[in-house]
């Protein structure tokens, strides 16, 4: 991600470009990775499958990378998306000076590998919806492939890159009204922190299993800061933090608190992991600290098992 020429805040607001550059970046690295396959050839080629007839087989394609390619036509059937953004006041968090791509807010980052999405989906002629909400569902498009309606999303992204929120969240009850609207068999893509107001876990993952309903699939990209949310990197000055959801404060040294800490939060981890295991959604612990490359590779690993 560091090739990326863009360095402030007002280039990240040019979403559009800064999502064709973290694709084209993926793709190149894609020539040296598991993914080679893939390659640039997302428009035009899918892989062949086993049985069917070999008669729209790109042999040009074969000889450059010894794998099987067929030739996509406009008429087929491709895949719907549809990406969920958590808008509410703890995806704003860390407090970032200076943004650039490489320091983001969790929501700088859920609205920057959503538009990265974006792309690659257009590249494949795939359609795609979204939903954005906090407390409440702020907004709802419909899968589509137009181009029309991915600049329309584009722009929504853009909106909540500009925007800040003080809102706390349910997410599961957001989440069942979202199921009932989308168009069933869709590949679905949650971004959130998974910071709740609700203490019973299993009111999500029952509305995370209504996701499932239709035949979805569903992945989770668990958001987090891994140096404060997860290592609790703070200076031992004494500090005063503070719930940006439900203003909660408390005053203390880092320290003292934080190899208890640590292990609360990974025991959180596992067990939404664990969770996630029962309830067959795929889980994906996203470090905003790790780049966006590692979305665009779950989308493909995604990708290929639901077609």
């Amino acid at each position: 991600m560091s090739s990326l020429l863009v360095k402030n805040i007002s280039e990240l607001n040019n979403l559009e470009l800064l999502a064709n550059q973290v694709v084209e970046g993926f793709i190149t690295g894609m020539h040296k990775s598991p993914f080679h396959g893939f390659s640039v050839e997302f428009a035009e080629h899918r892989l062949y499958n086993k049985g069917e007839s070999t008669r729209h087989i790109d042999w040009k394609l074969y000889a450059k990378t010894k794998k099987l390619f067929v030739k996509r036509y406009e008429e087929e059937t491709n895949l719907r998306c549809h990406l969920i953004i958590d808008n509410s006041a703890s995806m704003h968090y860390p407090i970032v000076k200076n943004p650039s791509i490489d320091n983001l807010t969790k929501i700088a980052f859920s609205t920057i590998a959503s538009a990265a999405l974006m792309e690659i989906l257009k590249r494949q002629r795939d359609a795609v919806g979204l939903s954005i909400y906090s407390d409440k569902n702020d907004y709802y498009a419909p899968t589509k492939g137009s181009d029309r309606h991915r600049r329309m999303l584009l722009a929504q992204l853009t909106e909540l890159l500009k925007n800040t929120s003080a809102a706390s969240t349910e997410t599961y009850k957001v989440l069942h009204e979202i199921a009932e609207k989308i168009h069933r068999r869709s590949l679905i893509f949650l971004f959130t922190d998974m910071f709740q107001a609700t203490k019973n876990g299993n009111e999500l993952f029952e509305a995370l299993q209504h996701l499932k309903y239709n035949k979805h699939e569903v992945v989770l990209f668990h958001t987090y800061d891994g140096k404060l949310e997860l290592n609790f990197n703070f200076d031992n000055s004494p500090k005063k933090f503070v719930d940006v959801e439900t203003g909660e404060e408390i005053n203390l040294y880092a320290e003292s608190v934080k190899k208890q800490y640590k292990v609360e939060v990974e025991n959180y981890f596992n067990d939404l992991k664990m969770k996630c295991v029962q309830y067959k959604i795929d889980y994906v612990p996203v470090d905003i600290n790790r780049g966006i490359h590692q979305i665009l590779v779950s989308y493909l690993i995604s990708r290929k098992r639901f077609l």
